[in-house]
């Protein structure tokens, strides 16, 4: 993961919210790309309280002001995980990306799923660069693509990587709530 990038941290149940102003931040055409069709924020927000914290879990990247500017929703399957990103537009190129990638892969590694998986629109240039980047076979078919990431069995340094990583995050996010009580 890129040293300049925010640590990445699972959210909690009363983050939900947070994921859903996030998502209604992207606009219309990032919304498109990031669920390959246009929708509007009443499905957002039946997409967001249909999201099962027993079952999935989401990521996050917080900015400096603790507004979510960067996410992940990896959802568990049987054999498999599905991951979706965005990413705020003025935080975009920044690796945010790439890191929740990661962290999700590791995530899906420890639930002892095979396969990660990343559904998109073909035209979705970010993240068809981000799959390739990170190794994933990708599918391409009517305007659609399926990116598959094989994933390695978990072990002891998988497990203790991602306590570690969400260790660091809540540090991260820590500190930004001082400073932000300190500032006000």
């Amino acid at each position: 993961m890129n040293a300049l990038v925010s640590p990445i941290r699972e959210l909690t149940r009363p983050e939900r919210a947070a994921y859903e102003v996030h998502l209604l931040a992207l606009e219309s055409e990032d919304r498109r790309l990031r669920f390959g069709t246009p929708i509007g924020d009443s499905v957002v927000h039946a997409y967001v309280e249909g999201i099962d914290f027993d079952r999935d879990v989401l990521f996050g990247v917080m900015g400096d002001d603790l507004t979510l500017v960067a996410a992940a929703h990896l959802a568990r399957g049987d054999d498999h995980a599905e991951l979706g990103v965005s990413v705020l537009p003025a935080y975009r190129g920044r690796g945010y990306g790439c890191a929740l990638l990661e962290r999700a892969a590791l995530r899906a590694r420890n639930w002892q799923r095979p396969k990660l998986f990343m559904h998109c629109l073909k035209e979705n240039a970010t993240m068809m660069h981000l799959a390739r980047k990170q190794g994933m076979h990708i599918v391409a078919e009517a305007g659609e693509a399926d990116a598959w990431l094989k994933l390695a069995k978990p072990d002891a340094a998988s497990y203790f990587g991602e306590v570690f990583a969400q260790r660091v995050a809540l540090f991260d996010f820590a500190l930004k709530s001082l400073r932000l009580q300190l500032t006000a």
